[in-house]
């Protein structure tokens, strides 16, 4: 299944949608510019370049196959025509341009036009090349190729917001990077203990603040969010802010642990807020407030009585992302049976949709969809025992100005957006 979505990201105006997948490709959709006769068709998105990222590699001294699956996608604010975006699968991590030319040169002196050289005694006369026009051609280099940095598995990368370095973070380590600068990387995070048998946690994912250059946070495998300032010292070991909700002892169980480690981390737009997604929640942080979160949105508290079950089918390990709309107002996450969770923060309004063919057909408005958690099953509900647990939607993504959503559901990429009047 190398068509498998592993990660969806919108470009800094929403005009671009990248998704990488299993097989180590990215697949880049553009979005239709609206013209007066087509107003219906104005959120589509055409596929715009496709490309082969990264490949099947094996590292001889471990004895290890590194998979090409694209673990993330970061696109660079775009400073001209092209537009540069980072992916990473493992262990590498490459920065690609990706340019169009419509134009092709013509008239060579020292060639023929079809490529073939000439006799240089034969040429009497100079010529000057023209441009001549051509069908638009969409290509993709690897202008950098950031390689040899992570013993453990890459599963974040963070653009700054000087756009001129950006982090990447495996499960023990995170380093600093300059785009310009292939060779060497700065490890500002090292939680490996000196001795393996002593671990106790994992970093699950970090995130570049998306205002302040120096700062930074990243999640563990225990439920804890560390926010760390680069201007304290070279090593941020010792964390300027510590978020961590107590635990509530009644409700303490065998899979308390495992539930509550955090899949995703997300700064808001304004940079006053965060977003940490575990297993069952998503919780939203104020980062003058490291005791508690201020808002926590219950994405699927049904599955809370099934954790045995997921263990047994190694569900409850899966990694949800989560993302916030262009303003901040609301937030977007995934769950099982292709159905995502969508929470209005001012109103505190929430709803399920579900992202399927049989339910999605091409401008048709979505269905709110209810899960009967116990009682009488209404008519348009469905049972916690009917849910599919293999269809699940860990990838999203939010247009950065409108309400546009990427929404990936196994190997489909579904576009949803607001209803047009």
């Amino acid at each position: 299944m190398a068509d498998i979505i592993s990660t969806v990201e919108f470009n800094y105006s929403g005009e671009l949608l990248a998704t990488g997948d299993k097989g180590g490709r990215v697949v880049i959709f553009q979005r239709e510019q609206e013209s007066k006769n087509r107003l219906l068709s104005r959120g589509e998105y055409n596929v715009y370049s496709t490309f082969q990222s990264h490949e099947p590699e094996f590292d001889y001294l471990k004895s290890l196959e590194i998979e090409e699956k694209i673990n993330k996608i970061r696109w660079l604010p775009q400073q001209n025509a092209a537009h540069f975006l980072l992916s990473a699968n493992d262990k590498t991590i490459k920065l690609w341009k990706i340019s169009e030319r419509d134009k092709r040169a013509e008239g060579y002196n020292l060639k023929d036009e079809d490529g073939r050289l000439r006799d240089p005694f034969r040429i009497t006369t100079l010529r000057v090349p023209v441009l001549m026009p051509m069908d638009l051609m969409v290509e993709a280099s690897p202008r950098r190729i950031f390689a040899n940095a992570h013993t453990y598995h890459i599963n974040s990368i963070s653009v700054n917001s000087d756009y001129e370095t950006y982090l990447s973070a495996d499960d023990l380590r995170i380093n600093l990077w300059h785009l310009e600068i292939t060779d060497r990387s700065f490890n500002i995070v090292d939680i490996k203990p000196a001795n393996m048998e002593e671990l106790t946690e994992v970093i699950t994912a970090a995130e570049c603040h998306p205002h302040q250059c120096n700062v930074f946070v990243y999640s563990s495998s225990k439920g804890t969010i560390r926010l760390c300032d680069m201007r304290a010292a070279a090593l941020c070991d010792r964390h300027s802010k510590f978020f961590e909700e107590p635990e509530d002892p009644s409700s303490r169980s065998f899979f308390s642990e495992i539930i509550s480690s955090i899949s995703d981390v997300k700064f808001s737009h304004s940079g006053r807020y965060m977003m940490t997604r575990d297993y069952l929640s998503v919780k939203v942080w104020d980062l003058n407030m490291e005791n508690r979160p201020v808002e926590t949105y219950q994405v699927h508290e049904y599955l809370r009585s099934k954790l045995c079950s997921l263990y047994e089918n190694d569900c409850i390990f899966d990694k949800f992302e989560c993302c916030w709309n262009g303003s901040d107002s609301a937030i977007m996450t995934g769950s099982y049976n292709n159905f995502f969770r969508m929470f209005d923060r001012n109103t505190r309004r929430d709803i399920t949709l579900e992202a399927s063919r049989e339910n999605s057909k091409p401008r048709a408005m979505l269905k709110p969809r209810k899960v009967c958690t116990g009682g009488k099953r209404k008519k348009d509900e469905i049972s916690v025992d009917s849910l599919d647990f293999n269809k699940k939607i860990l990838h999203t993504a939010w247009h950065p100005k409108e309400n546009v959503i990427a929404v990936a559901a196994t190997n489909n990429l579904y576009i949803f957006q607001d209803k047009v009047n």
